[in-house]
């Protein structure tokens, strides 16, 4: 495979966490959404590894055994953009204040919502121009299926997929939502149009191109049918 058909390398998170439990657990949910990760439970430690420049963003608790999360934070600001959501079971403004005046990207407050969390990484991603001035591009991704929605192409294992513009708008839904049974009148809705008048079997119809160009092509198993409800793209 020549370089430039080479699949792009998973945006790589570091979790800047002392409790076990909440790395764990978010470390098994940013590797299901198709991260990489890392863990680090001491401040010194972490901010080490974060100035040897190997990840995209960071996840970083405020308090920390060696070097709080403020200190990491505000170092890292004077030599480099990498972004970084500050993590805290605070939830005082004057904390919030603080981690966003030296220069945390987003700041969020335990417990949280994954759901949320997902969402503010990948908006702290897409705003990020790096320190070469390449900006991260939004990348989508089940397996090794990955979809680049500003580029409009579909690979898998570097090979790309050529899809028609309604195959491709089907799928970019269904990878937007992974892992929920989407029925076929949210689909019909979605991605056909509120006054699509037709017969709701396009669904099926199209899902089946969509498994011909996938599923059957790379002999790997992408989409679902969940029986009497709709279909879904999982791991």
């Amino acid at each position: 495979m020549d370089k430039a058909n080479q699949p792009s390398k998973p945006v790589r998170i570091f979790i800047v966490e002392d409790e076990h439990r909440i790395a764990r657990f978010l470390q098994i949910e940013l590797e299901h959404e198709g991260f990489e990760t890392e863990i680090e439970e001491n401040g010194t430690r972490a901010y080490e590894r974060i100035m040897q420049g190997n990840f995209d963003l960071v996840l970083l608790d405020v308090m920390l055994p060696g070097m709080d999360g403020l200190t990491i934070c505000k170092r890292v600001r004077e030599v480099s953009s990498l972004p970084i959501i500050m993590l805290t079971a605070k939830d005082e403004v004057e904390d919030k204040v603080a981690g966003l005046d030296i220069g945390a990207d987003d700041y969020m407050t335990k417990p949280f919502a994954i759901e949320e969390l997902m969402a503010r990484i990948r908006n702290a991603l897409r705003k990020h121009v790096p320190d070469n001035g390449v900006p991260l591009e939004e990348r989508l991704q089940v397996k090794n299926l990955v979809m680049y929605p500003k580029r409009y192409e579909v690979e898998v294992d570097g090979e790309t997929v050529h899809l028609t513009k309604k195959e491709y708008s089907l799928l970019e839904y269904m990878m937007r939502n992974k892992r929920t049974v989407l029925t076929r009148d949210q689909i019909l809705e979605k991605v056909w149009g509120y006054d699509y008048s037709g017969d709701t079997n396009v669904v099926d119809v199209y899902i089946r191109y969509l498994r011909a160009k996938l599923d059957d092509h790379f002999h790997e198993k992408y989409i679902y049918t969940v029986r009497g409800v709709g279909y879904a793209v999982k791991e």
